[in-house]
């Protein structure tokens, strides 16, 4: 599923439930700036039958958003971004890298989970520097 074409995508295989796999990545979207002020989500009803779920699912996810003061829900207007956290050099950063390497990850086909691994191994690599 893409929003503003950028993809959200949700694993029936992880362990990570449906609904936080939504927010998490919809609010890294919103934290990085990928998703800003005034950017209008897809319907509840309409995410839940792209993704494949049920809409409480996506209502889940979307509650969340708003508890955390990310976006703003109203009947019959959606849901929309309302407030980005400040972003800091050091997020913006790391949210380019993670997108280089996120397309790297899927040129190589590999798994969302042997990706995770990989950079849990390089960061323990590093110890406490």
């Amino acid at each position: 599923m893409t929003v503003d074409g950028l993809s959200i995508r949700v694993s029936h295989a992880s362990p990570v439930p449906p609904y936080e796999q939504i927010r998490a990545q919809l609010a890294d979207l919103i934290s990085v700036g990928r998703l800003g002020q005034g950017a209008r989500l897809p319907s509840v009803r309409q995410l839940a039958s792209d993704l494949g779920l049920a809409n409480n699912t996506v209502v889940r996810a979307y509650r969340e958003l708003e508890a955390a003061g990310l976006v703003k829900s109203r009947r019959g207007s959606g849901t929309q971004v309302i407030a980005p956290p400040a972003a800091t050099d050091t997020k913006v950063k790391l949210g380019e890298y993670a997108r280089s390497y996120a397309a790297a990850v899927r040129h190589l086909d590999a798994t969302d989970e042997d990706a995770l691994a990989a950079v849990r191994h390089a960061l323990a690599s590093f110890g406490d520097l």
